[in-house]
C-alpha cells in the first residue's frame, strides 16, 4: 500500500522539524515536501499533489486560510489539516467553511497528529479533543434552541485578502505591488475596495481586522501607518 504523502506548512523552522522527526516514526505516512510560508505551500501542493497538507494558519507573504482556499481549488484531492495556537470559535467556522478537513491545537498536536492525518486521509473530519466537545455541545444548543444558520460576514476575494495580509504586516503599497506582481494602481483599487467592504477606513483599522479574523497573529510586528 502506498504511503500517505504529507506537505508540511509551517513557518517555525523548529516546529517544523519537529512535526517531520514525529511523522518519520510512523508507517504509512510519508513528508514529500515543507513549506516556511502560504505561498510556497500553494506551490508545493500543486507541484507535489499531496494526499495531505497540514497548514499552519498565521503564516508570512499568504496566510494559511487563503492558501487553503487555493490549494483546495487547484488539488481538489489533497485534504487539509490546519495546525493553529487559536482554539477561538470563529477560526475553527473559517476554516471549516473553506472546505478544510480538520483542525489542530498545536499544543496537543504531538499526540494525535499521525492519527488526524490518517482520519482526513480517509475522508473523515477531525478536531482536537477541545474543539470537538465544544462543538458537539454548540451544536446540541442550536438544536434545542431552534437556531437557524447564521449570516455569512463580508466575503473578500483571494486577492484582497493577500493585499490585506501584506498591509497588516506594514507594507507599504509599492512593495505589496512589487511582492504579488501587480500594479501600484491595482494596490490602491485592493485597499480602497477593503476599506468600502469591510466600512474601516484607516490602516490601523484594517491592521485590527486582519488581526481578528486570524489573517495574521498579534505577535507579528505590524508597522501602522
Amino acid at each position: 500500500m502506498n504511503p500517505i504523502t504529507v506537505l508540511l506548512a509551517e513557518d517555525h523552522m523548529i516546529v517544523r522539524e519537529g512535526l517531520r522527526a514525529l511523522l518519520k516514526l510512523e508507517v504509512g505516512i510519508e513528508v514529500v515536501g515543507e513549506a516556511e510560508n502560504g505561498r510556497q505551500a500553494v506551490a508545493l501542493a500543486s507541484k507535489l499533489c499531496p494526499d495531505v497538507v497540514v497548514m499552519d494558519i498565521a503564516m508570512p507573504l499568504l496566510n494559511g486560510l487563503e492558501a487553503t482556499r487555493q490549494i483546495l481549488l487547484s488539488t481538489p484531492n489533497t485534504k487539509v489539516l490546519v495546525l493553529s495556537a487559536h482554539s477561538d470559535e470563529a477560526y475553527v467556522e473559517q476554516v471549516m467553511a473553506l472546505g478544510a478537513s480538520g483542525y489542530l491545537i498545536k499544543q496537543t498536536a504531538a499526540h494525535v497528529l499521525p492519527d488526524a492525518i490518517r482520519q482526513v486521509h480517509a475522508g473523515k473530519a477531525f478536531f482536537s479533543p477541545v474543539i470537538s466537545s465544544r462543538r458537539t455541545a454548540h451544536s446540541k444548543k442550536a438544536l434545542e434552541r431552534g437556531d437557524l444558520p447564521k449570516q455569512r460576514g463580508t466575503v473578500l476575494t483571494g486577492r484582497e485578502v493577500e493585499v490585506l495580509q501584506l498591509i497588516a504586516e506594514g507594507k507599504a503599497n509599492k512593495q505589496t505591488a512589487e511582492e504579488l506582481n501587480i500594479s501600484v494602481k491595482t494596490v490602491e483599487k485592493h485597499r480602497q475596495s477593503l476599506m468600502e467592504k469591510l466600512n474601516i477606513h484607516h490602516t490601523a483599522g484594517l491592521t485590527r481586522y486582519a488581526i481578528s479574523a486570524g489573517i495574521i497573529e498579534s505577535s507579528v510586528q505590524v508597522t501602522i501607518k
